[in-house]
C-alpha cells in the first residue's frame, strides 16, 4: 500500500520536473522560487542538496542552476530497465504515420501506470502516471494471468464501485480471444482520466471520491463486446489497446492507439489488427512470447469488479 506523501519530497520533485521541462535552460534562485511558488530559503536548501549530489550544477559566474551529471547515470539505468519501450517507439511511429493519431506504450511501474513512449499529434506526456487500482488499470492485467487479474481486483478501489461481474468476465474472455480492447468514447470518460491522473486512492478528498464514483457509474459499459459492433455502423471509440509480452509469456506493456471519433466496425477491426501486429512485433523483437491460452479459460468468480479501462 502506498504510504503518506511527503511534502518536502514533493517540492524536490517539482524542482527537477521543472528543469527537465525547460530542456537545458538554467535559472537563478529567485526565478525558480517564483516559478515554483516556493519560499527562497526552502528553494535554496533544495538546490544546495541537489547540487551536492550532482543532480544539479551551479554556474559560479551567473549563479544559475541546471541539470547535473548524476541524472545522466540515473537515466541510463532507467533506460536499460525500460528498453522494451524503445523497441515499441518504432512501431508506434509507424501506426501514427498510417492513422495520423496519438499512440502510446505504457506499463505498470510499482504502484502506478506510467506512460513510457508517445508519438503523434497531441502527444501524451511521457512519465504521466495513474494509480494502479480499480477503476483504473483493467487493460494492464487483462491479458496477464488470472492470478494477476484477481490481485488487481482485490486492491482497494480509488472510488466506490458496483459493477456487472458477468459483463466483466465476458470482456476478459472476448479481449483475450480477439487480442485487443476497444474502449467507447464519452465526454465523461475523458474528464475522468484527467481527474485521476497522479492521484492515489487515499489522496482523493471524500467529496471528490463520491463524485468520481458517481461518474464511473454513469459511464456504463466502456468496453465494446463483439456483439456491440457492426461492420457498417459507426461507433464512438476512445482508444484501442493491445498487449506485449515478456520472455515468460506474461503481459508486460500495453500499446494504445487513440481514436477519439466515431468509426465503423470494419475500421475498428482494421485498426485493431494493425495494433496487434505492432504489439506482436515488439514482443518478438524483445525476445518475448505470447502465452498459450485454452479457448474456454475464464476468470474465477469475484464479487466486486470494474469494467473501466485506462
Amino acid at each position: 500500500m502506498v504510504g503518506r506523501r511527503s511534502a518536502p519530497t514533493v517540492r524536490v520533485v517539482q524542482v527537477l520536473d521543472f528543469l527537465v521541462e525547460q530542456r537545458g535552460k538554467r535559472f537563478g534562485l529567485s526565478e525558480l522560487a517564483r516559478a515554483l511558488d516556493l519560499a527562497k530559503p526552502t528553494c535554496l536548501g533544495i538546490l544546495t542538496e541537489l547540487t551536492a549530489g550532482g543532480y544539479l550544477v551551479r554556474d559560479a559566474d551567473t549563479l544559475t542552476y541546471g541539470l547535473g551529471p548524476a541524472l545522466i547515470a540515473a537515466g541510463r539505468v532507467a533506460q536499460d530497465s525500460f528498453a522494451i519501450s524503445a523497441l515499441a517507439r518504432a512501431e508506434l511511429e509507424r501506426l501514427t504515420a498510417r492513422y495520423r493519431t496519438t499512440c502510446t506504450a505504457s506499463a505498470v511501474v510499482g504502484e502506478q501506470i506510467m506512460v513510457l513512449e508517445s508519438t503523434g499529434p497531441g502527444m501524451v506526456k511521457v512519465g504521466a502516471a495513474y494509480h494502479f487500482a480499480p477503476p483504473v488499470g483493467l487493460m494492464y492485467v487483462l491479458w496477464d494471468t488470472d492470478a494477476a487479474f484477481d490481485a488487481w481486483l482485490a486492491k482497494p478501489s480509488t472510488v466506490p464501485l458496483q459493477q456487472d461481474e458477468a459483463r466483466l468476465r465476458q470482456v476478459v474472455a472476448e479481449c483475450r480471444e480477439r487480442g485487443y480492447l476497444v474502449e467507447s468514447l464519452t465526454a465523461a470518460g475523458r474528464r475522468l482520466y484527467s481527474m485521476l491522473a497522479g492521484f492515489a486512492a487515499h489522496d482523493l478528498p471524500d467529496e471528490l471520491r463520491e463524485l468520481v464514483g458517481e461518474l464511473v457509474t454513469s459511464l456504463g459499459e466502456r468496453v465494446y463486446l463483439g456483439t456491440d459492433l457492426r461492420p457498417r455502423k459507426e461507433h464512438p471509440v476512445s482508444l484501442l489497446a493491445a498487449p506485449t509480452y515478456g520472455g515468460d509469456g506474461r503481459q508486460n506493456m500495453v500499446l494504445t492507439m487513440y481514436v477519439g471519433a466515431s468509426i465503423t466496425g470494419a475500421e475498428i477491426d482494421r485498426r485493431g489488427t494493425a495494433l496487434v501486429a505492432a504489439a506482436d512485433a515488439v514482443t518478438a523483437a524483445s525476445g518475448g512470447r505470447k502465452p498459450a491460452r485454452s479457448p474456454g479459460e475464464l476468470l474465477p468468480t469475484t464479487e466486486t469488479c470494474s469494467s473501466f479501462a485506462v
